[in-house]
């Protein structure tokens, strides 16, 4: 039988490194969702405004089915879009302070705009909240501010071992984003 392990966020989160450290820990397959929406053709088109990828997020969505249910073994998703494909398991928000994730983003040369809207969807939760709808109970909600990739690695291996729970709700970047905006 296998089973799903979606790692989701806002873009910066660090949802690449720790899913490549965890599968490589867990020794089981990791599947980049952007990485198979573009191998799959599932790009729509480019955001012109935005700069973003529009995904054909239906199409993604059947070809996660489509491993998962081909599958016998652990697999690991990550993606900001994986939670919004089903077939999770368990589904793990990253989240990190906006004040923290800034950095980050403007290392990636994102434009002014790109940077607010990524700040704002973190500090209102929007994957966690995207996320909720789909899965309820099934995500753990982990502010990795603070933690090294390796002792984000340790939790999110607790929480695949049903030995550690982070409910949805304990992250909040609220007053973050009501002081800057």
């Amino acid at each position: 039988m296998s089973e799903a392990i979606f790692i989701t966020g806002t873009p910066c989160t660090g949802k690449t490194t720790v899913s490549e450290v965890l599968s490589s820990k867990l020794n089981c397959k990791l599947i980049k969702i952007n990485d198979l929406a573009i191998e799959n053709d599932f790009v729509l088109g480019i955001d012109e405004e935005k700069g973003y990828r529009i995904i054909d997020i239906e199409a993604l969505d059947e070809k996660v089915s489509e491993i998962i249910s081909e599958s016998d073994e652990l697999i690991i998703f990550e993606g900001h879009l994986a939670h919004l494909c089903s077939g999770a398991d368990k589904v793990i928000v990253l989240r990190v302070n906006p004040d923290i994730l800034r950095p980050r983003l403007e290392a990636r040369d994102y434009s002014e705009s790109k940077i607010r809207e990524n700040l704002e969807a973190e500090a209102m939760g929007v994957c966690t909240s995207e996320a909720f709808e789909e899965y309820g109970d099934k995500i753990s909600e982990i502010d990795v501010s603070k933690l090294s990739i390796e002792e984000t690695v340790n939790v999110i291996s607790y929480v695949i071992e049903d030995k550690l729970d982070f409910p949805v709700g304990e992250v909040d970047f609220m007053d973050w984003l009501i002081s800057n905006f």
